[in-house]
């Protein structure tokens, strides 16, 4: 699967492993855990097989405090324990957002991702 970021920002936050380091206050399990999320998206042919491992707990997000975050979806860093979290835009192969009403409209279909944000949950 391919992978863009909406910003340069983010694409070192998901690629260099001394920034993912400031991200996560240090923590060396969770950039390796960040690293092999980024890996796994890259090796996936469409984004089923990503939504198919249950530990990512792939899922949509709804608009919340006022954000859009229409079309949008998340997977876990790690665990469901650790706030963390990989915020990801399904694109269509024109590179635009894929406005999906569930993942079974996306799961065969999406070969190409925006990585918007890595963040915690609710912040």
């Amino acid at each position: 699967m391919e992978i863009e970021f909406s910003s340069e920002k983010v694409k070192l936050q998901c690629t260099d492993t001394k920034v993912a380091g400031r991200l996560f206050g240090g923590d060396k399990i969770l950039v390796v855990s960040l690293m092999a999320r980024i890996n796994a998206l890259k090796s996936a042919e469409t984004i089923m097989d990503i939504i198919r491992m249950p530990t990512f707990r792939f899922h949509k997000l709804r608009n919340k405090n006022g954000r859009n975050l229409e079309g949008c979806f998340a997977m876990d860093v790690k665990t469901i324990r650790e706030p963390w979290r990989i915020i990801l835009q399904p694109l269509t192969e024109e590179r635009e957002s894929y406005l999906a009403s569930n993942m079974d409209e996306i799961a065969s279909k999406v070969k190409i991702v925006e990585i918007m944000e890595v963040s915690r949950h609710y912040e």
